[in-house]
């Protein structure tokens, strides 16, 4: 049975930064630098330096215990991880038919329902990561000689398109640049043309371009035309409103490694009985057996539990941690924070010449994809932020390569430390190779944006 969507908490998570609607300490760029400049002051040498050794040390044997540096995550996933998500992966292991198990299920269940805001009975945290979800979707949903329509406007799309010609269907390509969305006329046109459409595919979240792809009127439109919807919300679950139910999406998977703010090994995944019913009929069987949703839905289904797999018991412990935290944080307050951080951010890189590759209307906060100007070495900044900073961003992919950095702002990594953290570490290797002439304005237009959003909160309470 369907469990009722609840309403979202408001509170603010016990002993965290997270909700920028409370009313916050002063903002001044003395506290900015200090925590920008904390792995970087006199007398103490940088993070990098303090993990360097410990990153190259060579494991000479196997009875060295590996112990990884420090690192603040800020590139395309994963991202950095509660440290009460951390002590729940470490909990004794039960069985994956224990009783208090089987309740736990129930309970994530229920939790993905209301962050997925839908009341499929079908909702479930797949072993895997985001991919394992994509090539869920597509193995159950398409079947040899089925025509799909799928945008293509970056890596993710393509690969799409790739996973429906492995299951031997038809991919019908909606292209666009690499930045830009993909247009309900287009999706429109592709619908309109002739012949049958099994599904529309889309991304609504590209990670490889920072584009944000609108939903809101892509359901009713497939419905008129009797096609499903499968949207990849790898990226933006848990960082954007994801309205499964509201906006009449059919299969839509997600992965825990990015505002989920969990390790990477779980797939969210959420399948209407509309999808789940073309599951149950198919003309023949899904061709991977693990992957096989009818068969997994009996796992997952409390009436039934039939063994399927033995599931990730510590990877879902991690997991429901983690839904506990967004879902104390609340829903609306963690996206206004997702969009706070990326305007300071994206403020701050502005004096460094580094300009947005989306247009302002679909730029996503939680993943900024922003262009290098000329002259700026990619891969020699990424590496210095990497070793003398510990601090990781992404580069490009595809035709991008060295043309973009990818900097994440997701779940944990989202922080206001953070931003100014990276904004400092980046004005300081600018300085070093002679493209920044007058360092700290980068940090100082972050701060003042964190300053006027401090303002009207209290002007607005």
């Amino acid at each position: 049975m369907a469990v009722k969507l609840q309403s979202i908490p408001q509170q603010r998570v016990t002993g965290s930064r997270h909700n920028p609607m409370a009313e916050p300490p002063p903002v001044s760029l003395y506290y900015a630098t200090r925590h920008a400049r904390r792995c970087s002051r006199d007398g103490a040498p940088p993070l990098g330096e303090r993990t360097r050794s410990v990153a190259t040390m060579s494991l000479s044997s196997h009875d060295h215990a590996f112990v990884p540096p420090h690192r603040l995550l800020m590139g395309p996933g994963p991202s950095m991880v509660h440290a009460r998500v951390l002590h729940a992966l470490s909990q004794p292991l039960v069985g994956h038919l224990d009783p208090i198990f089987l309740n736990l299920m129930n309970t994530i269940q229920a939790s993905l329902r209301t962050l997925f805001r839908t009341e499929n009975e079908f909702t479930i945290a797949l072993p895997g990561t985001g991919s394992a979800g994509m090539e869920a979707v597509i193995a159950n949903l398409i079947e040899p000689g089925d025509r799909a329509i799928v945008g293509v406007n970056g890596v993710f799309g393509s690969r799409l398109a790739t996973m429906i010609e492995r299951s031997g269907g038809i991919p019908l390509r909606i292209e666009a640049p690499w930045g830009q969305i993909i247009s309900l006329d287009a999706v429109h046109d592709a619908l309109s043309r002739g012949g049958p459409v099994k599904a529309v595919v889309l991304v609504h979240a590209e990670t490889s371009t920072g584009a944000w792809q609108p939903l809101e009127d892509v359901g009713a439109l497939c419905r008129a035309h009797g096609a499903l919807l499968i949207i990849d919300a790898v990226t933006s679950l848990g960082g954007l409103p994801v309205e499964v139910d509201a906006w009449g999406i059919d299969a839509c998977y997600s992965g825990t490694q990015k505002c989920v703010s969990c390790p990477p090994g779980l797939a969210p995944l959420t399948v209407s009985p509309r999808a789940m019913e073309a599951v149950r009929q198919r003309r023949t069987p899904c061709h991977s057996w693990y992957l096989d949703l009818s068969l997994i839905a009996e796992y997952w289904n409390d009436r039934s539990r039939a063994y399927h797999h033995t599931a990730p018991i510590s990877m879902l412990y991690g997991l429901h941690e983690a839904l506990r935290l967004i879902h104390e944080e609340g829903l609306p307050p963690r996206f206004i924070r997702h969009q706070l951080n990326s305007d300071a951010l994206l403020a701050g890189l502005e004096p460094l010449g580094l300009q947005p590759l989306p247009p302002a209307a679909h730029r996503l906060p939680m993943l900024n994809c922003v262009t290098l100007p000329e002259g700026i070495d990619d891969t020699l900044v990424r590496t210095q932020l990497l070793q003398d900073h510990g601090i990781e961003i992404g580069g490009g992919l595809g035709p991008l390569r060295g043309r973009v950095w990818r900097i994440g702002l997701m779940g944990e990594s989202c922080q206001q430390a953070h931003v100014l953290t990276l904004l400092n570490a980046l004005e300081d290797i600018f300085a070093q190779h002679g493209w920044l002439d007058q360092p700290g304005r980068a940090v100082q237009a972050a701060v003042e944006t964190y300053t006027q959003s401090q303002l009207s909160a209290r002007r607005g309470a």
